[in-house]
């Protein structure tokens, strides 16, 4: 098989198989050698490791992992791929190839059969359109994975990245930060890819944290006040929880919580760092 990281082989390869880009879904394949080569050294993938990789469009990423892992199991939507996906994966026997939908597989169903329910590295190349509700099943499912590695649009990733204070700071990035440890992998400009995207990409890895770094009694609450606390940016704090209707306190009593607690009342959400949020969630609920 010849190198799908070259424009033009890659071209020859869809056209061969009569295959047009779906806008759709999102398709943009990765055309670059040297972006590739940042995934698979980001992902830190070994002979030892399994992954699952989400997307593998014409298997230009799935070949390069299964070059390196003990095995890849391949999860693509799009029917009209597996025909690309079986000529250019036919010299590689630890390669699974699975025609789904991420959002609606039974995952652990899959980590079960095909990895014998033995934890995994996820790397992808995610359409944007999906990125967060795919990241946010891995993290909230509590599924056995070791790492996350993925493409995303450069926006989200600044948001996985946030500092509190920081506009791009929010529920998603109180969520990622929880459950893991972003580490920037590469930036990603949108020559790279056939069709080239609108926007510009990162590379991020999610590094799963033996545990989260704030203790919190209730998971379900904690993350019911990021919620508010982000929902109207504008309010002051003691607005938006007392809005909420997440706690059934009195104005003046949740004044008394916070202060007590040492937090003014008249702080903005995005100024409330992941242990300031664990302490009202702890005291509220």
């Amino acid at each position: 098989m010849r190198s799908l990281t070259s424009p033009r082989q890659l071209k020859d390869l869809l056209a061969r198989h009569g295959f047009n880009f779906s806008k759709s879904l999102g398709q943009n394949f990765l055309v670059d050698q040297n972006i590739l080569n940042k995934i698979i050294e980001g992902a830190r993938i070994n002979k030892d490791d399994l992954v699952l990789e989400v997307g593998p469009g014409a298997g230009t990423l799935t070949r390069a992992l299964a070059s390196q892992a003990k095995k890849v199991a391949a999860v693509e939507i799009d029917k009209r791929l597996i025909p690309i996906l079986d000529e250019t994966l036919k010299d590689f026997d630890n390669v699974d190839l699975i025609q789904a939908d991420i959002l609606k597989l039974d995952i652990q169903g899959l980590v079960d059969d095909v990895f014998d329910g033995q934890s995994f590295k996820l790397v992808a190349n995610l359409p944007y359109y999906i990125t967060t509700p795919i990241i946010m099943r891995f993290l909230e499912e509590g599924l056995p994975f070791k790492s996350i590695v993925v493409m995303v649009q450069k926006e989200v990733a600044e948001r996985m990245m946030a500092s509190k204070g920081t506009k791009d700071y929010g529920s998603l990035t109180v969520a990622v930060q929880y459950y893991t440890q972003p580490r920037l992998i590469t930036r990603v400009p949108a020559s790279v890819f056939i069709p080239p995207p609108k926007v510009d990409s990162i590379v991020l890895a999610l590094d799963k944290r033996d545990k989260p770094p704030v203790e919190v009694k209730d998971q379900a609450a904690f993350f019911a006040l990021v919620k508010a606390v982000f929902s109207q940016r504008r309010k002051t704090l003691l607005n938006t929880i007392h809005a909420s209707g997440i706690c059934d306190l009195e104005k003046d009593k949740l004044r008394l919580l916070l202060e007590g607690l040492g937090i003014d009342p008249s702080r903005r959400g995005e100024t409330l760092s992941i242990e300031d949020m664990a302490k009202i969630a702890n005291a509220l609920f």
